[in-house]
């Protein structure tokens, strides 16, 4: 996923210290790199290695609510059963949820989320535990006009969180959305974040009846409220954006504003289709996410990749509208940048993070080997990753978690989720 949109076949990639320091093809692997200075050898023939998954906007604790109030609209799906749910959630119930979401996007290749939720310490410890890559953000849901507190403890956390875990953990400001934050909020988020030298990552005109409301409320679309408040003055990463008039689309592009593409998410709470096509003609550099896996309900970025292509193909009757390595890039090095990341991560090359996922193409549904790209995003799934490395360690082999217990995790969850759903408090 270079510059240059290579594929390099029989090739090798060579690793030391987190670092990716060669990357080409067998025979011109320099003499220098001799294998009895490398303490592991990954024999990946018959794979493909592609650069580890960006997912760009989740909430990774929430899939202690997978399968639950499904089939829902939007709002009715947050106030009237998620909402009631999460304010029963201890910081226990989170960081055990967030260990398991971590375990399911290595498992299908992800090796880079941007998560946005509360009780973001036990989140962070989660990340920490699993070896993944994060940038993580506080939720701020509240418009009242006594936040400062709230605003300090963010500002906490970032200051805790910023570049730690071998600067695999990021931070990022959280206003959850405009219709859950005051203008007054907004502005000072926006000061705040500039201040510290961080951005902003925020829920954007999810759906046609938050524009009318913010419209009813502020007499502009959440984009102009926003913009007007700061929010976009400095980097920002605006999550789903299905619900953007010609004049909002400019005003991303004018101020460089990442857009995260949810169409899973957005496909199954009838939020609409964002127009991805018009975001990307306009120079908006845009990236992939699941959302939650309470409203996917999964965290595959395999299945949004072709979920990406697939609906924009019929939504705008063109079966070109976003071509196999159009949605690859914006689950690799677009959605890298979207993360102010893609100095360090999004594509093997030299230099780099090696961030690396491996992808077993020796599987019926992945012959013939007729184009390698096409089968990525057509074809392969999450289950079909074997092995993950993340800042040069490998976290996964041969679909087996060596970072912490899998089963473990995924009982503790079992009962936790099963106490809270039935509307009992686990700790």
């Amino acid at each position: 996923m270079d510059a240059k949109d290579r594929i390099v076949n029989d090739g090798v990639i060579v690793v030391n210290g987190g670092k990716i320091e060669f990357v080409g093809t067998f025979d011109d692997v320099p003499g220098s790199f001799g294998t009895e200075t490398y303490r592991s050898i990954i024999s990946a023939s018959g794979c493909v290695a592609i650069p580890g998954l960006v997912n760009t906007h989740t909430h990774s604790p929430m899939c202690l609510m997978r399968g639950y109030a499904d089939d829902l609209p939007l709002q009715e799906w947050l106030e009237q059963k998620i909402f009631p749910v999460e304010a029963r959630l201890s910081p226990e119930d989170t960081y055990w949820a967030a260990m398991l979401s971590c375990i399911e996007m290595i498992k299908s290749g992800t090796t880079t989320f941007a998560d946005m939720y509360f009780s973001m310490d036990d989140v962070a410890r989660a990340v920490e535990e699993v070896r993944m890559r994060a940038c993580l953000s506080v939720g701020i849901t509240s418009d009242e006009t006594d936040y400062e507190p709230k605003l300090r403890d963010v500002a906490s956390f970032c200051e805790r969180w910023h570049n730690q875990a071998g600067g695999r953990i990021t931070t990022m400001f959280g206003p959850h959305a405009p219709y859950t934050c005051s203008p007054e909020l907004l502005k000072d988020v926006s000061t705040l974040a500039h201040e510290m030298e961080l951005g902003i990552h925020i829920h954007v005109s999810e759906t046609y009846k938050e524009v009318e409301d913010i419209r009813a409320k502020y007499g502009v679309s959440p984009v102009e409220l926003l913009n007007s408040c700061g929010v976009f003055d400095g980097r920002t990463l605006a999550a789903h954006c299905v619900a953007l008039s010609e004049e909002d689309i400019a005003i991303l592009a004018e101020k460089k504003v990442a857009v995260s593409h949810n169409p899973g998410s957005n496909m199954k709470l009838a939020s609409g289709v964002a127009p991805l096509g018009k975001l990307i003609a306009s120079g908006v550099t845009v990236g992939l996410g699941t959302d939650g896996s309470s409203s996917n309900n999964n965290l595959d970025m395999f299945e949004e990749m072709r979920l990406a292509s697939l609906l924009h193909k019929v939504s705008n009757f063109d079966a070109v509208a976003v071509p196999a390595y159009t949605s690859l890039k914006m689950a690799t090095i677009e959605g890298a940048k979207c993360l102010g990341l893609d100095y360090n991560i999004g594509s093997i090359e030299t230099g780099k993070r090696a961030d690396i996922a491996i992808v077993d193409f020796n599987q019926p549904h992945l012959v013939p080997r007729t184009d390698i790209l096409s089968h990525l995003v057509y074809s392969a799934g999450g289950a079909d990753v074997i092995t993950v490395v993340v800042d040069g360690k490998v976290v996964m082999e041969n679909r087996k978690i060596m970072t912490v217990d899998e089963e473990e995790v995924m009982e503790e969850v079992n009962f936790r989720a099963k106490k809270l759903l039935s509307g009992s408090n686990v700790d």
